[in-house]
Order: structure tokens, then C-alpha cells, then sequence
């Protein structure tokens, strides 16, 4: 590649991903997939468009492997673990039995239907059977459901990637003329790649926890480049002893991301930058190495066989899988209903056109379209089948964000939270907080200004609390914070107390100029704190005059 080159390319990828960007902004405003239109952007690049021609499967096959393990992470990290928990099992099942009937079933119809010959039809069968981790996590969050059913669907398009990619592989190597396999022995290698995923993946997540939890980084952008080095680390360490890296790199994200590590807030929003950035490159690529002059040919094919994968496959993978765990009839169809597809299928089909399978084309023809088609059926008339099935959500948020900073070698961690606009922090005055011993609200920032404040000061909604606890209870803080937040100032008050039997009110540094933090407190410095937050909040904190306690 030429500067100038270089320069065009610097010029035409950010023009890109600011049409993507504005994509993002439309979908959100009306409810239209914003996949649909990373593909329509790579179809107008492309050749049937701008004349960019792009044929190389196999390029489009590795860069969408790498997109789809930082998706993955992105996944895993913003996943809650209390919220998939209850939901693991029958995830589990469906993303390992449940593919199975899938891919039976829709390798059937393929067969009988499209008249494919056995192994291209459940190629097919399979590239289409997977959920997609992309789709789910940028849809789903955004329909309020059921904790129980998210966390199923989510875990679901965490795991399912592993074994369909399993069976794509060995079909593919069928398909082209390669060794056929037995079915004991496809079997001993997905066990085989899902256990040693799984181990390596939660192996390396615990192993990351630890060692972030352990040592301060010097700056904060650190801990998202430590965090993704550990994740794609666990991928690679999977894949080079022929594991599943899939599950490993999901499984170790998921671990990282519910460890309370330091600088959450910000490791998540640069997970979900990535994410982003993987999905739109992901998706515009997929466009590109598109033909629309073969793709009307494929609609009909597409539409059959999505119909038979929706209405057939995908319940029959649903009731097979979840039925033992008491799932309800209202739920399952609501499971049968938001099984997405998105680049995954897509990606999948870019396999056997890499390898020169003989009618690989075709294949990814009706994939392609067949995502195309279903995504703008099922996406938007989520939140519709939701209400009509009677599963929305209107369960109150906690609506508080929590940040921690540690205070290095003196044992203490600054919290920064943020009280939400449907916070119950608002009103509740410092005393009222009751926070664990040693915890205490040095600092507010309110409309720009910030206020040292007292027992009586009243929190409002808006405002961000800088709390200074020692290490040890940094947990119990937080979780003091978010009970509030959710419950109100009595949440929790007839709780067991913990330690001696006391839960200390926060002291507050009410006479000060700058805040400050108890000297009794083990571990904690007050200068070493003054100087963190003095170094975050450069104007320094005032002492309140009468006009900001009326403000209060």
C-alpha cells in the first residue's frame, strides 16, 4: 500500500463509519435493525453500487472469526451474571441439543426442498441454526423482559457459536471430498473442544480477576487493553490446541466482567466501542462480498427454508431443550420467536466457498438473504410479540452507575456514582446512606460544582458522588448504594448487620475545604486521597454557603 493509497483509505473509513454511526442513530428512533443497514452500506460500496469489487471469501471467513471473538467479548463482559444464572441450564441445551434438532430439521427441508445434495443441505441447515451474539445483545436490551428469559437468550447466542461452528467445519471437510467421520467421533471432538474451552475459558477469566484486582495500573486506559488481552488471550490458547476458542473467550469476558474490577464503567464502554466497531466492519464486509445480481435468485429458496427454520426448526430445538425446566408455553414461544440471526449465519456460509466447495455460492446466496429477510420480520416486532405474549418487564432499575478507582499501595478505593434519572438516591440525605464503617461521601458534583457536604445534605438526581472506602468494603458499599437506589432510604434497614453487629454512619468532612478521609481508617491516608481527588476535580471543593444549602 502507497501513502496515497493510505490516504484514500484514511479518507473513505471514517466517512464509513460515520454513515454507520448515523445507521445506529435511525435504528434506534425506529426500531429498524441496524445490521440491515451495515449490509445495505457494503451492497452500495460493492460492486452492484460504487463498482468495489471484493471476492475474497477467505479474507471475509478470518476477519469475520476475529470480529466475532471481540462480539463475543464485548458479550461477555456487559453480561450480568446474576441476571443469566438461573438460565445457564437450559441455555446450555439449547445451544448444544437445540442446534442439533435445528440443524436436522432445516437439513432436511433444505434436501427435500431445494433438492441439495445431503452435505451442502446440512451445511446449510447448520450455518443458519446459530443465534448471533451481535443481534441478541444490540436488540434484546433494549426490550423489557423477563430477567430469565434475557439471560436465556443471551447465554444461548454466547455459547451456540462453539458447536455450530463444529459441525460447519466437519460438514464442510464431507462436502468437499474429504475423510467422513463418525458420529461417535464427531462427538468425542465437540465434547472434547467445549470442555477444554470452558476450562481454559474460566481458567484464564479467574487468572485476570485476580491479577487486575491485585495490581494499580498507573493509568485507566490500561485496564481495557489488559482486559481484551486476556479474553482474545484465552481464544488463542483455546484454538492452538484445537479447543473451542469461541467458548472460551465468552466464558473468560463473562468472568472479567462481573469481578468488580477497577474502572468497570470504562472498560465496558471500551468494550462496547469495540464491539461496535467489530459489528459495522463485520456487516459492511459481509455486504461487500455480496453479488446482488445472484441474490434475487436466492430470495424464494431463503424465504421457504426461514420459514421452516422459524416456524418448525426452531420451536421443535426450543420445546426439546427448555421443556424439562418448567418453561412455560408463553415463554417458549416467545424463545422460538427471538431466535435472531445475524452475521454468524453469514460467516458461517463464507466457510465452504473459502474451501471451494462445490454450489458454495449458492449457499451463501440464500444465507445472506435469509438474514436479510427474517432479521426485518422478527427484530422489530419483538417488543409487539412481548406485549401480546404478556412477558414485558416493567420491574423498576436501579438506575445508578458505580465506577471504582484505587487509591494504589493505601489500601482504599475512590467509588464514583452517578444518581440516575429514576434514582431513589434522590432526596436521601448523607446519614441516611448508613454505609459500611470507613466509607464515606467526601465530595458531590451537582450542576457543575462541586460540594464537600454534611450529614443533612440531600442528594438529588444528577449528582455524582465521589465515596472513599477502604478495599475491604468496597463491595458492601456499593451494594449499599444500589439497594438504595432501588429500594429507597429503608432498604435494607432491618437486615442482618455485619462485623460487630453495627453499621457505622459515614462521616462526612463538613468543617473542610477539601475533602478529606478519617484517620482511623486502616489503610487510608488523607493525604493520598486528597491528592486523587483533587487531581480528578481541578477547581477543588467548596464549603457550602447558605445559597447551596438552600440548593439541597
Amino acid at each position: 500500500m502507497t501513502i496515497e493509497q493510505l490516504n484514500l483509505a484514511l479518507l473513505a473509513g471514517p466517512a464509513v463509519l460515520l454513515a454507520a454511526v448515523a445507521a445506529v442513530r435511525l435504528s434506534v428512533g425506529t426500531g429498524f435493525p441496524s445490521l440491515l443497514l451495515y449490509l445495505a452500506l457494503g451492497l452500495i460500496i460493492g460492486e452492484g453500487g460504487f463498482g468495489l469489487e471484493f471476492e475474497n471469501a477467505e479474507l471475509t471467513s478470518v476477519l469475520g472469526y476475529a470480529a466475532l471473538v471481540l462480539i463475543l467479548a464485548e458479550g461477555g463482559l456487559t453480561t450480568k451474571w446474576k441476571t443469566i444464572r438461573p438460565s445457564v441450564a437450559p441455555a446450555a441445551l439449547l445451544a448444544t441439543v437445540g442446534t442439533t434438532v435445528s440443524v436436522a430439521v432445516a437439513g432436511a427441508a433444505a434436501h427435500y426442498i431445494l433438492s441439495l445434495e445431503w452435505p451442502l443441505a446440512l451445511l446449510l441447515g447448520a450455518a443458519i441454526s446459530s443465534t448471533d451474539a451481535a443481534a441478541v445483545f444490540s436488540v434484546l436490551r433494549r426490550v423489557p423482559l423477563p430477567p430469565r428469559l434475557v439471560g436465556m437468550l443471551e447465554a444461548e447466542s454466547g455459547f451456540n457459536d462453539a458447536p455450530v461452528v463444529i459441525i460447519v467445519i466437519a460438514l464442510t471437510e464431507v462436502a468437499h471430498g474429504g475423510e467422513s467421520h463418525g458420529i461417535a467421533y464427531l462427538l468425542y471432538e465437540a465434547v472434547f473442544e467445549l470442555v477444554v474451552g470452558t476450562g481454559i475459558g474460566l481458567g484464564i477469566g479467574w487468572l485476570a480477576a485476580i491479577a487486575l484486582r491485585r495490581v494499580a495500573l498507573p493509568s485507566s486506559g490500561l485496564y481495557p487493553i489488559a482486559v481484551f488481552a486476556f479474553a482474545i488471550g484465552s481464544y488463542g490458547a483455546a484454538a492452538t490446541i484445537h479447543a473451542s476458542g469461541f467458548i472460551a473467550v465468552y466464558l473468560c469476558s463473562l468472568v472479567i466482567g462481573n469481578s468488580r474490577l477497577p474502572h468497570g464503567v470504562a472498560v465496558r464502554g471500551f468494550a462496547e466501542g469495540l464491539g461496535w466497531i467489530a459489528q459495522i466492519g463485520l456487516f459492511v464486509l459481509l455486504g461487500l462480498l455480496a453479488s446482488p445480481e445472484r441474490l434475487p435468485a436466492a430470495v424464494g429458496p431463503a424465504f421457504l427454508i426461514g420459514l421452516v427454520l422459524l416456524l418448525v426448526a426452531r420451536p421443535l430445538s426450543v420445546a426439546a431443550s427448555v421443556s424439562w425446566f418448567r418453561v412455560s408455553l408463553r415463554d417458549q414461544a416467545f424463545l422460538s420467536w427471538a431466535g435472531l440471526r445475524g452475521a454468524v449465519p453469514v460467516v458461517l456460509a463464507t466457510v465452504p466457498v473459502a474451501q471451494g466447495v462445490e454450489n458454495a455460492s449458492q449457499l451463501f446466496d440464500i444465507v445472506f438473504c435469509l438474514v436479510l429477510i427474517f432479521t426485518l420480520v422478527q427484530a422489530p416486532t419483538l417488543p409487539w410479540v412481548a406485549r401480546r405474549l404478556g412477558l414485558s418487564d416493567d420491574s423498576p432499575t436501579v438506575g445508578l452507575e458505580v465506577e471504582s478507582v484505587p487509591l494504589g499501595a493505601q489500601g482504599a478505593d475512590v467509588l464514583e456514582a452517578h444518581v440516575g434519572p429514576e434514582s431513589r438516591l434522590h432526596g436521601v440525605e448523607i446519614f441516611e446512606l448508613r454505609l459500611p464503617a470507613g466509607a464515606n461521601v467526601t465530595l458531590i458534583l451537582r450542576d457543575g460544582e462541586a460540594i464537600v457536604p454534611d450529614n443533612r445534605t440531600a442528594l438529588r438526581h444528577g449528582d455524582d458522588l465521589i465515596v472513599v472506602t477502604p478495599a475491604s468494603a468496597r463491595s458492601a458499599t456499593e451494594d449499599r448504594l444500589k439497594a438504595i437506589s432501588l429500594g429507597g432510604k429503608l432498604s435494607g434497614w432491618h437486615d442482618k448487620r455485619e462485623g460487630e453487629g453495627r453499621t457505622a454512619r459515614p462521616r462526612v468532612a463538613a468543617g473542610s475545604v477539601r475533602p478529606s478521609v478519617p484517620p482511623e481508617v486502616p489503610g487510608v491516608t488523607s493525604s493520598g486521597a486528597v491528592r486523587a481527588l483533587a487531581h480528578r476535580f481541578r477547581p477543588g471543593a467548596r464549603r457550602p454557603g447558605p445559597d447551596a444549602r438552600r440548593r439541597q
